[in-house]
């Protein structure tokens, strides 16, 4: 399932989809009367005083073909608050018949900025489905409309989009299976990443071997597959300024080696190497949004198995 976003200036009492407006935390409905129709607003007024006053999100049927949903924020409400409360408006109307949403940013009564560019993030977050070998995959897309004045800049929707990209690429490597993404197959994908500007340097095992790395090359050794340090750089200021550095666990698969782990968490052993995923996505966010920032992120990728040359305890 995917979440297209497109961006309009102007908005329509009229529009036939869904329509998302902005109310305050007590659902005061007054602002709305010049965004929507007045048949409308007196047909919610009258029901939402029946309203359950735990849910933050509320949608009323105006026809077959048509919802008002009004969103609640509070006065003072966070950046993940915001983000949380576009999570579960795409859990609660991911399942509508109607795929598509116009949002009108004029109702934002709440001035803290970037509110709309959070509550699409969030939305566009849980949107990530990895169905990459499912034979029959969700297929359906949501078109959500920005409407108004409130909308994030140009500069705030490449950041977020960004962020996005590089989330999902994160979840995408972390959600593959270990025979697909063992560290001679992550090494390739991790090579690919120059293309966005990133300086991407691949050390084999001969090249770890010449720098003496063999704690890394001792937990790789009995894989039939290549250990691997890679290290990947962004250059957005100066040489002189001293980069952020971020190192992450690539174990690809990890059985224990020799000292097998139990049979019952084995499977799960895939993840060892969701470390160096984050890593990676935080790498790819930062060059896909030209970021002022000297960034520096070091994977090993090694995949620890019970091989006759496996190591042992004490080696």
């Amino acid at each position: 399932m995917t979440v297209q976003i497109n961006y309009k200036s102007s908005s329509s009492k009229k529009v036939s989809s869904n329509l998302v407006l902005f109310v305050d935390e007590k659902f005061n409905i007054n602002g709305l009367k010049k965004h929507i129709l007045s048949s409308d607003y007196n047909y919610i007024s009258d029901l939402i005083k029946k309203r359950d006053e735990k849910k933050k999100i509320i949608a009323f049927d105006i026809s077959s073909k048509k919802k008002i949903i009004l969103v609640s924020l509070k006065k003072k409400i966070s950046n993940s608050e915001v983000e949380n409360l576009g999570a579960n408006f795409y859990d609660q109307f991911k399942s509508n018949k109607i795929n598509e949403f116009n949002l009108d940013t004029d109702t934002l009564y709440n001035q803290q900025r970037n509110v709309i560019g959070y509550f699409l993030h969030g939305i566009k977050l849980k949107s990530y489905t990895f169905e990459k070998y499912k034979t029959k995959k969700n297929i359906k897309n949501i078109l959500i409309i920005v409407t108004g004045k409130n909308q994030p800049t140009v500069k705030d929707q490449l950041k977020f989009k960004s962020i996005e990209s590089g989330t999902f690429y994160t979840r995408d490597l972390v959600s593959e299976p270990g025979n697909i993404l063992h560290p001679d197959e992550y090494a390739k994908r991790l090579n690919s990443l120059r293309k966005h500007g990133l300086k991407v340097t691949v050390y084999d095992e001969k090249k770890l071997k010449k720098l003496g790395m063999n704690t890394l090359l001792g937990v790789g050794q009995g894989s039939i597959r290549g250990s691997y340090l890679v290290t990947m750089e962004w250059n957005g200021l100066s040489k002189k300024s001293k980069p952020l550095a971020f190192v992450g666990k690539g174990v690809c698969f990890d059985t224990g080696g020799i000292s097998l782990k139990p049979a019952k968490f084995m499977e799960d052993m895939t993840y060892d190497m969701a470390g160096s995923a984050v890593v990676v996505g935080l790498m790819k966010s930062l060059a896909l949004r030209k970021a002022k920032i000297n960034a520096v992120g070091v994977v090993g990728l090694v995949e620890n198995m019970p091989g006759g040359n496996a190591q042992r305890p004490g080696d």
